[in-house]
Order: structure tokens, then C-alpha cells, then sequence
């Protein structure tokens, strides 16, 4: 089985190798491309060296699966290319997300869409985080309305995002990110937002299959180097009971209970960093809606806002093939 990662350099290419060393293939089997300023460089990971290929269409080789984790125009540009020959592509940027024929999977609440799609989106990020106490509830309850404050650390924009919190630069953000908080991600629409907020609202909706439900997103950059925070507030469509909600999160496939404020179990980046669940805590009723309640969660968002969610689809479409 053949599985080649197409960015592998980037830091969520590189945690995707990482994670097939682990869980889903012999080393030799996996094909790295990158852009041409990296073909023929030696990439080690996990004590195991691969040599980059120049990613390009003479260089397409045939494998069974092809994660892309390289931004929305090369996946526009090559992955029909890998579907050619007989792979399935799992795309991590935002190029396909929108497309009523390509699913938009968190394989916990929806991996039943894949169906026998030849490409599969990865969502973004902050809605992967969402998604998942957002679907335990729905099990129950029927949400209403969301309202959901991001606090998106800097490794979301790669490595120069990093590299401009390290160095106080602005290579990459508008503004100093070190010291600093930036409450915009990604360019600005007509109507205020920024397409940040309006992925979230949309993807959330196509992820948990219900367009009903309101969703307003304000996102933010935060001066932490990895690790994904949100405060949501979320309306349903009855009182709440705390009790039946904690079970709920507790019983949800990945999601981690962590809330207990005497107890100093809060969700926050020290805590979270390197782990693959979405923790929640600061489970409390909304005192100006009787109807609502407030959650805070954290995630890493390089492991299951992107590398770790791929490869868990790659890991059931394995499983289903044999």
C-alpha cells in the first residue's frame, strides 16, 4: 500500500508522516513531495530518512492514497491528478470543502458521507474543534444558535506564523503577533467578517448535517505557539441539564471532560499540547439565557485540527478496503 503526502515539509506535512510511521504504513511505502526549492533534500523523521520529490506531473506516481496538506492551489492543481491513477485524496486546505459532492469529514460524527468518494475534505481546523461537543449535544438536545470566540495559536499559519511570534516580525501577519492579540484570520468579506468566520459557520453546518442552525464566529490570533482555544456559547432548544451534558461529552469518541475549576483541570495550550483529543471544561449554564450554556475547549491544532484527522480517515478507509 502506497500512501504519498503531498507538503510534506510543512508542519502539518510533517506530523502526517510522523502519525503513518506510527499507525499506518512501513516507512518505504510513503512518497513525499514538495514544492522544487525542496526536491532532492533528505527529510528525517522519527529516525527514518525519505528523500523529497518535486511535486509536478511527471513525477505523479501511482499510489493508493494521497493526503495534501500544501494550500488550496496545489490541491486544485494535482489532485485530479493523483485521482488519474487510482488514488483516493484526502485534502487538507479549503479548496474542495465547499463542494456538494465532495464530503467534509471528522470521521467521529460523519465518516458514513465518504461513501466512494475519490477525494475527501479535511475541515478546517477551528471547526474540527467544534464539531465534536457540538455533535454530543445533538444527541440529545437540538441546538439552536452558536456563538463561538476563537483563540487561534500561531502555528495555524505555518511556520512563519512561528517564526513571526519568535522573532516579533511580520512576515507573515499584518501585525506584531508577540505581545499582541490580531482579531482577524484570513482576508475580509463585504459584510464584516472574515473568511475565517465564514468557513466556520459553513462547515460546521455541513459537518453536523443540520444548515438550520445559526452560527456567528468571531476569530482571533493569539500569541501561544500551538494549540487552538474556543469559548462557545450555545442555545438549545430547551433547559439545559448540566448532569445530562457532562455525560454526554464524556461518552463522545474523542473528546476529553475537563472541567473542574477547584480542582484546576481547565482546557488550556500547557495542558492540551501533543494530545489528540478535543478537551472541554468551564461547563456552566448561561445566566442570561436560560436556554444556553458556555463551554470553553482546547485542542492541538496541528494533531486533530488537521494531521491527526486526516489519518484518522485514512485509517477507516484502510480498514473498510480490507
Amino acid at each position: 500500500m502506497k500512501i504519498a503526502v503531498v507538503g510534506a515539509t510543512g508542519l502539518v506535512g510533517r506530523k502526517i508522516v510522523e502519525l503513518l510511521i506510527k499507525t499506518c504504513s512501513c516507512p518505504q511505502d510513503i512518497v513525499l513531495y514538495a514544492s522544487k526549492k525542496s526536491a532532492g533534500k533528505e527529510l528525517c523523521i522519527q529516525g527514518e530518512k525519505f528523500i523529497i520529490k518535486e511535486l509536478n506531473k511527471r513525477n505523479i506516481q501511482k499510489v493508493d492514497y494521497a493526503l495534501f496538506c500544501a494550500g488550496g492551489k496545489v490541491s486544485l492543481k494535482y489532485a485530479k491528478y493523483f485521482i488519474k491513477k487510482g488514488a483516493i485524496v484526502i485534502d487538507n486546505s479549503s479548496a474542495y470543502r465547499r463542494h456538494k459532492k465532495v464530503p467534509l469529514i471528522v470521521p467521529e460524527i460523519n465518516f458514513n458521507q465518504v461513501g466512494q468518494a475519490k477525494l475527501i475534505a479535511n475541515p478546517n481546523c477551528s471547526s474540527i474543534g467544534a464539531s465534536l461537543p457540538l455533535f454530543a449535544l445533538m444527541k440529545t438536545y437540538t441546538i439552536k444558535r452558536v456563538v463561538v470566540s476563537t483563540y487561534q495559536a500561531v502555528s495555524g499559519a505555518g511556520q512563519r506564523g512561528i517564526d513571526d511570534y519568535i522573532n516579533k516580525t511580520t512576515n507573515k501577519f499584518n501585525y506584531q503577533i508577540a505581545g499582541n492579540l490580531i482579531p482577524q484570520i484570513d482576508y475580509a468579506l463585504k459584510n464584516g467578517y472574515t473568511f475565517e468566520e465564514d468557513k466556520m459557520s459553513f462547515e460546521l453546518k455541513k459537518i453536523l448535517q443540520n444548515r438550520s442552525i445559526k452560527i456567528c464566529a468571531t476569530c482571533v490570533r493569539v500569541p501561544v505557539v500551538n494549540c487552538h482555544c474556543e469559548s462557545l456559547n450555545i442555545e438549545l432548544d430547551r433547559v439545559p441539564n448540566l448532569k445530562t451534558i457532562k455525560g454526554l461529552l464524556q461518552n463522545m469518541e474523542g473528546v476529553v471532560l475537563y472541567d473542574d475549576l477547584k480542582d484546576g483541570k481547565e482546557p488550556m495550550p500547557l495542558v492540551v499540547d501533543g494530545k489528540q483529543e478535543i478537551f472541554v471544561g468551564r461547563l456552566r449554564k448561561d445566566t442570561s439565557n436560560k436556554y444556553a450554556i458556555n463551554m470553553f475547549i482546547c485542542f492541538d491544532n496541528i494533531l486533530k485540527g488537521a494531521s491527526l484527522n486526516a489519518v484518522q480517515i485514512l485509517q477507516k478507509l484502510i480498514k473498510i478496503k480490507k
